[in-house]
């Protein structure tokens, strides 16, 4: 299942769609090949550690609280642990650096429609750097703050990692309703990628599976803490969305935006 939670960053290769040439042939071969790429990579190294665990009995008892440091140092010595490590970095930061630039671009297009608060800032473009500056320093703003507020936490990472996995689902699920809903009522994609007949039963799946990764990411695992511990990746979830509806609500930003809308299903 840790496998499965890494099927994503996919949708970074859309949120950068203006800067690419010819983005109709290019966008969807990309994110092809992040969900092939990814999910082998994820599936492979999730059970090459899982096989490499030598004494499950001390992973179990807790004895091995750091059961992934132990497998690569047997495996691979103190000298190559540490170049591991190191390449680890590296991907981590490359990771990092891509979903700022997609959650940048992200903020920058609904600024630019006026959709979201501080519009005025976020929309603004440096022509000699080629991004959003302001956007682009949210995006890394947020997350520090998480983090500094992570400290006073002492399963904060398991946490912030429960919930970035149940809402990035939570923001594909949203898209794939809408799609599943689209379909229904005679929406037929016009781009130069379609899944043709396979469309309908593709996004019905798409579906069944998010729902059903969504509830094993936020089943309760631990009865014996308070109620509050057992659902505060649900309690996170609900009070985002809650915020975002009252946002949608009360001032209405999608009335502001002159981008197209409810085109795709045929009057």
């Amino acid at each position: 299942m840790i496998g499965v939670y890494l099927y994503f960053g996919f949708e970074a290769c859309g949120d950068v769609a203006e800067e690419v040439i010819d983005p109709g042939t290019q966008i969807p071969r990309a994110m092809r090949m992040t969900i092939y790429i990814g999910a082998a990579a994820s599936v492979f190294i999730t059970l090459a550690l899982i096989l490499a665990v030598p004494d499950f009995g001390a992973v179990i008892s807790g004895e091995d609280a750091d059961p992934v440091t132990a497998v690569l140092s047997n495996a691979f010595g103190d000298v190559g642990f540490k170049v591991v490590v190191a390449v680890v970095l590296i991907s981590f930061l490359s990771c990092a650096l891509s979903l700022q630039a997609a959650s940048s671009r992200l903020i920058y297009s609904y600024a630019r429609d006026d959709m979201m608060p501080g519009s005025s800032k976020f929309k603004q473009f440096s022509v000699a750097r080629a991004v959003p500056p302001y956007a682009l320093l949210l995006s890394a703003t947020i997350p520090i703050v998480i983090i500094l507020v992570s400290q006073v936490s002492d399963n904060a990472l398991t946490r912030i990692v429960s919930f970035a996995s149940l809402g990035i689902y939570t923001g594909f699920m949203m898209v794939v309703i809408a799609a599943l809903r689209a379909r229904l009522k005679g929406w037929e994609p016009s781009g130069r990628f379609t899944l043709g007949r396979w469309g309908l039963p593709v996004t019905l799946a798409a579906l069944a599976y998010q729902l059903a990764a969504a509830v094993n990411m936020a089943w309760p695992r631990t009865p014996d803490a308070a109620w509050y511990d057992n659902y505060l990746v649900l309690l996170s979830l609900a009070i985002v969305v809650g915020v975002g509806l009252v946002y949608l609500t009360v001032v209405k930003p999608h009335l502001t935006s002159d981008a197209p809308a409810a085109d795709a299903i045929p009057q």
